[in-house]
């Protein structure tokens, strides 16, 4: 008896996934709860494990395609059993409807999205050979094909690349932004916690400024009563932002603890999908990439972020006299629909007071 498996609700809300890469092949003995598929989402990559043993008998999504909750994407049962609503299950898109196939273009063997952008492109998809599962041909394949020559190497926005810029596009569409800079002597503190500190710092000063832990959601400001930032990392994947909660009532250990073990995650991709969301405020650090500072993007629904540009001795006027002290800059960015300027401006400075007194809340 054959077994459909379709993409399950993987919560948050979410409606639809990218099948990042499947972790079995057409005609493999897989046993329950091998790892089967890994999908990629709009905040994490999860991986997904078999929910029954047998053979695969078919895999009918491929591997870049974005299809909705409740997609049949994987066939499993004995003997190589085939489903028979397979064309029933839902696609990414609505699909128009699709012209006969050519007798030439019989044999081809590719999704209707991919006839579609080899039409649009002017690609003959019999001169193709599919590099996906089956000699599917993808859409990479029919974008290489369409590349003029020597316009170098073509490929796909996917995963974390294209969440990230579909993040950013609508941030820059939606968000009237505005970027605030100013110096501060981190002299005060040990550099190896700055992360931490800056977190307890911002958490503090947001119980000061409540407009910058808030949200806007339609003519409403929804102001937060709790206190989870995020904290950018950079992986071999892409930048992820994991959250800290609870960051105001924790101790300075706890938190740094917590930053440490959540930045392991990330770049080992083991980060679960809800130490990545529902953030409230975002912290970020380049360390020595930073450069002098930065003009952060708002991590849309959040009003505001903080980032930290690249500490190095500087010299600097103290008492009259011209010293060398480790400097930065501090930056931050912000939603001017729900921040004032002068808001925003007293704000970074409360961050920046707690910094250069070397706070170091419990």
């Amino acid at each position: 008896m054959a077994y459909e498996f379709k993409l399950p609700d993987l919560g948050e809300g979410l409606t639809e996934g990218e099948i990042a890469r499947w972790l079995v092949s057409v005609g493999q003995e897989i046993a329950e709860d091998d790892p089967l598929v890994e999908v990629q989402t709009d905040k994490t990559t999860v991986e997904i494990p078999s929910p029954a043993a047998g053979k695969v008998a078919q895999i009918l999504v491929e591997e870049g395609q974005i299809v909705p909750v409740g997609t049949v994407l994987v066939v499993i049962g004995e003997d190589g059993a085939t489903p028979t609503v397979a064309e029933e299950q839902p696609r990414a898109e609505p699909a128009p409807q699709q012209e006969a196939a050519a007798p030439e273009d019989a044999k081809v063997r590719a999704t209707p999205l991919v006839r579609k952008i080899a039409r649009e492109l002017g690609v003959d998809l019999a001169s193709i050979t599919g590099t996906g599962p089956q000699r599917r041909i993808t859409e990479e394949d029919v974008r290489t094909a369409a590349a003029p020559a020597g316009e170098g190497r073509r490929e796909p926005l996917r995963g974390v690349r294209r969440l990230i810029a579909e993040h950013m596009t609508r941030a820059h569409r939606e968000v009237p932004a505005v970027t605030w800079v100013e110096e501060c002597d981190f002299g005060g503190i040990d550099l190896k916690l700055i992360v931490p500190l800056t977190l307890k710092a911002v958490a503090e000063a947001l119980k000061e400024f409540p407009e910058l832990n808030a949200r806007l959601e339609g003519d409403e400001i929804v102001y937060l009563d709790r206190y989870d930032l995020g904290f950018a990392v950079q992986t071999e994947q892409g930048l992820v932002v994991p959250v800290v909660r609870d960051v105001d009532s924790r101790s300075l250990d706890e938190v740094d603890a917590e930053v440490r073990r959540l930045a392991d995650a990330a770049r080992t991709g083991q980060l679960k999908p809800d130490e990545l969301r529902d953030s409230t405020f975002s912290v970020t650090s380049a360390g020595k990439l930073a450069g002098l500072f930065q003009t952060p993007i708002v991590n849309h629904p959040e009003v505001g972020i903080l980032s930290l540009g690249r500490i190095a001795n500087r010299p600097v006027v103290r008492d009259g006299e011209v010293v060398v002290r480790p400097v930065g800059y501090v930056a931050l960015t912000f939603d001017h629909r729900v921040v004032d300027g002068a808001r925003a401006a007293a704000f970074g400075l409360a961050v920046i007071q707690r910094l250069q007194n070397g706070e170091s809340p419990a």
